[in-house]
């Protein structure tokens, strides 16, 4: 193994799903939103961001998250069900609602940098044995996050699937990424959060698949057989520094 890939959301920023760091940051703040309600505007904000790509290109971390969040409030204002509708609305009565969702957006980004500067312990330690990149759905403007928070010099390719054109989990911006760095399928592993959109397609290209399920992540649709479906199973990304298949490729 000499070539290490790495998911971003979900993975590199906190091991937990964006949808689920979104909605405990909303009830923070006061918001109650169930789960459920709240995907309806995840859904909306980010097939939006992925429209706007030249609009976002330059946009850190901070800019995008509160795109984001301005972006699902608005959706569930004008389409969410009553209940939610309702939240929203008693919110902008009280005059509380913009202090609410600048809340949502400093504690999402304050927790991504928290688990980016983790990262970059685990990085640190890769880097003399590996060569590593980033593949992730994103809006055009993971270079910039990335360079933000000082870890754009550990990867040799940051595969973003707004750039590129290709959407996870297509295999082909895994192979994209490969073909950067100059490897093959088999001399490389995937490290992400979901089995369906990383495990899954790295391993239909002869990667080792490297599952981080994260934080109190909800069943992804395969039951106990999900592990079945990686090569590792990891509950932190420290864990990396420890994996046999490190070991093994360190010696050779």
């Amino acid at each position: 193994m000499r070539v290490v890939l790495f998911d971003y959301g979900g993975t590199l920023d906190y091991p937990r799903h964006w949808l689920d760091r979104f909605l405990a940051h909303y009830r923070a703040a006061g918001l109650g939103f169930s789960r459920a309600q709240l995907d309806r505007g995840f859904a909306h904000a980010t097939r939006m961001a992925y429209r706007a790509t030249a609009d976002l290109r330059r946009f850190g971390l901070e800019e995008i998250v509160n795109y984001l969040v301005k972006a699902q409030v608005a959706c569930l204002a004008d389409d969410g069900d009553s209940v939610t509708r309702g939240v929203i609305a008693a919110a902008r009565r009280e005059g509380g609602l913009s202090a609410a969702m600048a809340r949502v957006v400093a504690g999402f980004v304050a927790e991504s940098r928290t688990g980016m500067e983790a990262s970059r312990a685990v990085l640190a330690a890769l880097a003399p044995y590996y060569t590593m990149g980033v593949v992730s759905n994103f809006y055009g403007n993971l270079d910039r996050i990335l360079a933000e928070a000082g870890l754009a010099g550990f990867f040799a390719v940051v595969a973003d699937s707004s750039r590129v054109g290709i959407f996870k989990p297509d295999p082909g911006i895994f192979a994209y990424a490969l073909e950067k760095i100059g490897a093959p399928a088999q001399s490389a592993a995937m490290v992400g959060d979901s089995i369906g959109k990383d495990c899954a397609p790295a391993r239909r290209l002869g990667m080792t698949a490297i599952w981080l399920p994260g934080i109190d992540r909800p069943d992804q649709g395969g039951g106990a057989n999900q592990a079945n479906q990686a090569d590792f199973t990891i509950r932190e990304l420290a864990e990396l520094k420890n994996l046999q298949w490190r070991c093994e490729s360190a010696e050779r």
